[in-house]
């Protein structure tokens, strides 16, 4: 189906902001790591290096094919910005630059091909801009026009020197590509999961940036150590981790959920506040597995032999903690067991329990158990020792 479009459409507005942050992440890879950016504070980007001083960069996101002319609105509005930056400044703007992308193409004998890289611009470059400038009509250029002509003739020397336009571009939606090509140490199975955390990561600081939320440019370092960090996550002893701190959609309900997992645990007399945890640790623990099988990232059966391997671990230490109970202990000698039982779980930080030796948070590894609990039609664990004898009637309690 082809996209919708009409006069109310704000597509290619919002395209544009897009391609601003993915196109900022993407010279941030690109760039030395002393870099600093900000995004829409004097232009689209404002990327600070310390020897190549300040650079204000304007992003044009076109439709394919667009060429830029003598008159293009896009230069020339671009100019404007420049202008009054450079009017501010001038006294201390020795390593101001301004640069265009585009997606656009400069159109061939333009007076725009001066700006292209590498060119060299002619003495009567001033002159040019000027005369192209007096053939407009267009109210927009018109400004840009009038604020040229309050600078003298060594000034806009100055000012039209400092200025380069890349054309031909990576489009929006090229720029996963062209940043995942950067990441060489990765193995290209996992650099598109490890692109997509990236670039998560890199909307949030954007988001930031944008809002005022955050006072300090953004620095190409944190990007590389952002970038090891993930990647680190998909080497062989390790595993992405998602969901710390997420909660789903729907609210979490103790008293109303009726799941076997969170009746074993009423089974326990655990408070609500206990319970809700747990149902958190599930439901991530949960999520986080689905995620890695959908990015194919545990090996075949990897995830059942460490089911297998929780289920071992929790049968042998059961054994210890019950092995001096009677046929007539006290119920309250069976919650307290399975209480310790439990937050032996809880607690539990041995290597052995782990997925992989890296895998270290802890929902994993308890939520991983309130699923076993959880099976049906019988659960794998349980708490209380009498739980299986019991279950008919315990669930019974549950839903009533």
């Amino acid at each position: 189906m082809s996209a919708i479009t009409d006069n109310f459409s704000a597509c290619e507005q919002a395209l544009g902001y897009l391609y601003q942050v993915r196109y900022a992440l993407l010279q941030m890879i690109r760039l030395p790591e002393e870099t600093a950016c900000f995004i829409e504070r004097d232009d689209d980007l404002d990327f600070t290096d310390p020897e190549e001083g300040q650079i204000l960069a304007s992003l044009k996101h076109k439709a394919p094919g667009d060429r830029l002319t003598d008159l293009s609105p896009d230069f020339w509005k671009s100019v404007r910005i420049w202008l009054t930056r450079f009017k501010a400044e001038k006294q201390a703007a020795d390593t101001l630059t301004f640069f265009l992308f585009t997606t656009g193409t400069v159109a061939e004998g333009s007076f725009l091909e001066n700006f292209l890289p590498g060119k060299s611009k002619p003495d009567d470059l001033a002159a040019t801009a000027d005369a192209i400038l007096g053939m407009t009509t267009s109210k927009t250029i018109l400004k840009t026009k009038d604020l040229f002509s309050t600078l003298d003739a060594d000034e806009k020397d100055d000012f039209l020197a400092r200025i380069t336009i890349f054309d031909n571009q990576v489009r929006i939606e090229n720029i996963p590509a062209a940043v995942m090509d950067r990441m060489r140490t990765v193995p290209s199975a996992f650099r598109p999961p490890v692109y997509e955390r990236l670039e998560g990561w890199w909307v949030n600081v954007a988001i930031e940036l944008m809002t005022g939320g955050r006072s300090e440019p953004a620095q190409g370092r944190e990007v590389s150590e952002m970038l090891a960090a993930i990647a680190d996550q998909f080497k062989s002893d390790n595993l992405p981790i998602d969901f710390f701190g997420k909660e789903p959609l729907e609210e979490v309900n103790p008293d109303a959920d009726d799941r076997m997992f969170v009746t074993q645990l009423r089974a326990l007399g655990l408070k609500t506040d206990r319970i809700r945890r747990a149902i958190l640790d599930y439901y991530r623990a949960f999520e986080q597995r689905a995620s890695w099988a959908r990015e194919q990232l545990t090996l075949n059966g990897e995830v059942e032999q460490y089911d297998d391997r929780l289920v071992d671990e929790w049968d042998r230490y059961r054994a210890i903690l019950c092995e001096s109970l009677d046929d007539d202990c006290s119920e309250e000698a069976l919650t307290a067991t399975g209480r310790n039982l439990l937050h032996w779980v809880e607690t539990n930080d041995s290597p052995r329990f782990r997925i992989r030796r890296e895998v270290t948070e802890a929902y994993v590894l308890i939520g991983s158990y309130h699923m076993l609990a959880n099976e049906a039609p019988t659960p794998r664990v349980h708490w209380h020792p009498r739980f299986m004898q019991r279950l008919q009637e315990i669930v019974g309690a549950g839903q009533s």
